[in-house]
């Protein structure tokens, strides 16, 4: 597996996100849990559905562009095919040597959205920290601790270890990065609706920025068309935070709203079939 693997990171993204077309296609066809889960997730969410029709083959795409990213070399930077809007909200976020947390959904590749970051911003601001959890498969584990051990970048535990170290970079003046849209952990989140529907959120992301005054923003990483590249595009929150660290469940309605203002830009590059209304397992950190 590991050979191929490697045989598809020296593909062009043209070639594979071709057959990740493919691949996203035959996970629909021939998984009904999926199917049934990708078509109720849009119609909750109010989406036509001729608009989401395209997040079918994308995510198939999203799961063959990961072995170029991952084992992408550092000599070989991400600025020859990605471009960068917004750069000018993180020199304002960073100012006087304030801490940045970066929110992104599900949406377009969002494996890439850290990675630029780090080769863009790291020089000036330091590193950016971002959430891991180990593989199952130790040859998977193997290539996903190698593709986040690169310059500018730092990974930081699903524990209350890693919560720790996340605090730190961001009293630090550094970068945070998280995914507010995965289910936590039981006893890590508070139920808040999602698309007009109660969904179990995180509570780190909110309780980050108000302990150590960090800016916030959201990012995503749009997939270009042809193999074309990226674009990452970073936005400011559409509202702020409540100060109140204790507000939990309308600080995760706010986060909430803030993935929904995202994911309705680019409907068609969302992973509906992520289970996003699942219950919460004890232990688990997604």
């Amino acid at each position: 597996m590991i050979r191929l693997f490697r045989w598809l990171s020296n593909r062009s993204l043209w070639l594979l996100h071709t057959l990740g077309a493919g691949v996203g296609w035959l996970g629909y066809l021939f998984s009904p849990t999926y199917r049934r889960r990708y078509r109720d997730q849009v119609r909750q969410a109010g989406i036509d559905p001729a608009a989401a029709r395209a997040a079918i083959a994308e995510a198939g795409r999203m799961v063959m562009e990961l072995p170029r990213l991952w084992l992408r070399p550092d000599s070989a930077p991400l600025s020859a095919f990605t471009r960068i809007e917004g750069a000018e909200l993180v020199d304002a976020a960073h100012e006087g040597g304030r801490g940045l947390l970066l929110l992104t959904p599900h949406l377009g590749c969002f494996e890439i959205c850290a990675q630029a970051y780090a080769e863009r911003f790291a020089a000036p601001y330091g590193p950016i920290t971002v959430l891991y959890r180990p593989a199952k498969q130790p040859w998977l584990r193997e290539v996903m601790e190698g593709s986040r051990a690169r310059p500018g970048l730092a990974t930081a535990p699903a524990s209350l270890a890693g919560v720790r170290q996340m605090i730190r970079a961001l009293r630090r003046g550094e970068t945070v990065g998280l995914l507010p849209d995965q289910v936590p952990p039981e006893g890590m989140g508070v139920w808040a609706p999602f698309f007009g529907r109660e969904a179990y959120t995180m509570t780190l992301a909110a309780r980050l920025a108000q302990q150590t005054g960090a800016a916030v923003l959201l990012i995503w990483g749009e997939r270009l068309p042809g193999g074309r590249g990226y674009v990452v595009r970073f936005q400011p929150m559409p509202e702020a935070l409540p100060a109140d660290v204790a507000a939990q469940a309308e600080s995760a309605a706010v986060v909430n709203r803030a993935m929904e203002s995202l994911i309705r830009q680019c409907p068609q590059q969302y992973l509906w079939g992520y289970h996003r209304y699942k219950a919460p397992r004890a232990g688990a950190s997604d």
